[in-house]
């Protein structure tokens, strides 16, 4: 499985971090955020929009690079820098959450929305979706894989889980151990 396709299923926060594999950057046009929204648009609560422009690629890099930030310090029960901290928060602050009340035509239901532009909302739900990981006891479970050309993050649902991925990362160092076991016998 290719670094260049996004590694998705673990909390929004690290599938956000993971857009940065060793070799390049997911996030590196405005139609790579498309591409990876996309595939996230069912944990997401905006519609990918048909336009996304640098500046709305600019506020979701610099959101994911806080967190990576942050989550570096937190899984390793250390004190994350304010500045990660109050960066996330400010994403959140610059496109307001409401509950939206609208009419069904038989009940009053009430849908969250935020404001602002979609790389700004796209920012803040990401931004919440860090806060809701980072203020978890679960963080400290969250290890980077062990395979060595891999720098993904994942929660450890399993004491002995080692790869972001068992088709990904678990595979090729099973086949690589493979091989030096019998080129070496």
């Amino acid at each position: 499985m290719s670094d260049l396709i996004p590694l998705t299923g673990e909390p929004l926060a690290l599938d956000l971090v993971n857009t940065r594999p060793a070799a390049g950057d997911l996030l590196e046009t405005p139609d790579g955020l498309r591409n990876w929204w996309t595939l996230q648009a069912d944990r997401l609560r905006d519609e990918v929009p048909q336009e996304i422009t640098a500046a709305d690629l600019a506020a979701v890099r610099a959101v994911r690079e806080h967190i990576a930030r942050a989550l570096g310090h937190v899984r390793r029960g250390d004190r994350p820098l304010a500045a990660d901290l109050e960066a996330l928060n400010e994403a959140q602050r610059a496109a307001p959450a409401i509950n939206e009340l609208v009419w069904n035509g038989s009940a009053v239901t009430a849908a969250r929305r935020r404001e602002g532009s979609p790389g700004r909302r796209l920012a803040a739900w990401l931004a919440e979706a860090a806060a809701e990981v980072l203020a978890d006891p679960v963080a400290t479970r969250i290890r980077e894989c062990e395979a060595d050309d891999c720098v993904m993050l994942f929660l450890a649902t399993h004491p002995r889980r080692r790869w972001c991925s068992a088709a990904r990362c678990g595979n090729r160092v099973r086949v690589a151990r493979h091989y030096h076991r019998h080129k070496a016998g």
